[in-house]
């Protein structure tokens, strides 16, 4: 194609899946105890059950925007190669990385008036980004142009459903999702909370369940209601904070009970692993509604 998609590493995509559409990363930058990492390394597998064992372990974590002079050599080396850029960016509901990138890109506009750089702030985190990704990309090769691609995520990103639930409710406390208040009461009464991501792109609680089991059947209980049909046919991200038997039981209860054939397991990143923690869990799919 005569362009290349760009995202940022809170899209939580697999490096099997970035190296076949060829994809352009930019990692965000995460810091424990004071130390800076990179949520992101081109061509290195990271083992982040790491990660969420110093969560455990009570490090404090911390994250941050790309390194914007990195970000902008990457993209600067697309357009002398004479490539059109779209951008698919992390939720700005969530984040400021969209519109930091989003400034830069406007920068790159006036040094390069004869290549297209589009910018699409997809509202969306972790495999719901990671989603629209893989969609923009299965367009793109089908012989879509920039346009159109873009034109698609924006007229269907408010149909990419996030489903989410954590396990222990102090790291959404931390991160000022919740009040002490509900989180220790959480805590105590086994309390779980179901989450999406609403249309202005921020992480919502919507249903308290008690206990795990029912908080992840929750998850497939809005597929039901929402999710677009035939579900069989769709492509279903999971995504989950270092608990992958319990995202292996939610796939099986995906594929059995809509029968998907098409279900992409991955890790959270740690961005977004550092604000929701270790268990978190999470269901993305096409539906009417987020």
């Amino acid at each position: 194609m005569a362009f290349k998609i760009l995202t940022d590493s809170c899209c939580n995509l697999p490096e099997y899946m970035i190296d076949e559409f060829g994809l352009e990363v930019f990692p965000l930058t995460f810091m424990v105890d004071g130390r800076e990492h990179q949520s992101y390394l081109k061509g290195e597998v990271t083992d982040l059950s790491k990660f969420y064992d110093m969560m455990r372990e009570g490090k404090v974590i911390t994250t941050s925007l790309p390194n914007l002079d990195s970000a902008r050599k990457l993209m600067a080396a697309q357009l002398e190669e004479g490539h059109d850029v779209l951008y698919l960016g992390f939720s700005s509901g969530l984040s400021g990385t969209f519109d930091a990138i989003r400034l830069l890109m406007d920068e790159l506009a006036s040094e390069y008036p004869d290549r297209k750089l589009y910018a699409v702030d997809t509202l969306a985190a972790s495999g719901g980004q990671g989603l629209l990704v893989w969609h923009a990309c299965q367009l793109a090769r089908a012989g879509a142009s920039v346009e159109e691609v873009r034109d698609w995520v924006e007229e269907n990103k408010l149909h990419m459903a996030h489903w989410f639930t954590v396990d222990d409710l102090m790291f959404l406390f931390r991160g000022g999702r919740v009040s002490r208040t509900s989180a220790w009461a959480g805590t105590i009464l086994n309390i779980k909370p179901v989450m999406h991501v609403d249309d202005e792109g921020h992480l919502i609680p919507l249903d308290k369940v008690r206990g795990r089991r029912k908080s992840l059947d929750a998850l497939v209980e809005h597929m039901a209601q929402t999710g677009n049909a035939p579900l069989s046919e769709q492509m279903v991200f999971i995504t989950h904070g270092d608990c992958l038997e319990d995202a292996q039981y939610l796939e099986g209860r995906v594929r059995e009970r809509f029968g998907v054939a098409d279900v992409m397991v991955n890790y959270v990143d740690p961005v977004i692993g550092a604000h929701s923690g270790p268990g978190t869990m999470a269901l993305f799919f096409l539906a009417s509604e987020r």
